[in-house]
């Protein structure tokens, strides 16, 4: 009978560093942000499923902006959802293999590259039993959010190099685009995925699932 274990993945490109997106990539946050956004939804006469398609992994006020009714405050209305998400950390865990990933990996050459603010990043990670990085780039730190490659790239020169040199490890479509669109390879981490659709570069269920180097 064949096995159902997932092949490993094994790239054989040195890198130059790792950059990592937060939530779904390192960790599972898909029951928190499900909660909040249903309940800003609710609250504005929304249907939280066009919302849930896309926000993941994008600035909140980038999907603030998206779906507002006209006259809203956005800034406003992102800083009571940024509230509501920094309190609300209930089945928020870890992927697969992450703690022990981001053991291994040296100072220096790894970063974390999110939409989160620093405050909610900080927070998930905590709840997740995550180190918090040295290095790591967030909401605040960009002007332009994903998909646009900024992060990413800001987050190669964290590490001291440039995005071609990046392995960049997301799951969900706009950071999939961003680190493309940045140079870097990407992978794409399967296991909290928001929902099904064609990532359009390797894909691994969690980190026991892939292998690689640093140069």
């Amino acid at each position: 009978m064949p096995s159902s274990t997932p092949p490993v993945l094994k790239l054989d490109r040195p890198y130059q560093a790792i950059l990592f997106d937060m939530d779904g990539t390192l960790l599972d946050s898909r029951a928190a942000v499900d909660r909040v956004w249903h309940e800003w939804a609710a609250g504005h006469g929304r249907d939280a499923g066009p919302i849930l398609a896309v926000c993941h992994g994008r600035r909140t006020i980038d999907t603030v902006r998206e779906f507002a009714i006209p006259g809203l405050d956005e800034e406003a209305e992102a800083r009571k959802l940024e509230a509501w998400e920094i309190d609300d950390t209930e089945g928020v865990v870890a992927i697969a293999g992450a703690a022990e990933l981001l053991a291994r990996l040296p100072a220096g050459r790894f970063a974390v590259v999110t939409s989160a603010s620093r405050a909610l990043a900080t927070r998930r990670l905590k709840a997740a039993g995550l180190p918090i990085p040295a290095l790591m780039i967030n909401a605040e730190m960009v002007a332009h959010g994903k998909p646009d490659p900024e992060g990413y790239m800001k987050g190669a020169a964290l590490c001291g190099t440039t995005a071609d040199q990046c392995l960049v490890f997301e799951d969900a479509p706009a950071g999939i685009e961003a680190g493309r669109r940045a140079g870097s390879d990407v992978i794409a981490i399967t296991a909290a995925r928001p929902f099904p659709f064609n990532a359009g570069c390797p894909e691994v269920l969690d980190y026991t699932h892939v292998q690689f180097e640093l140069a």
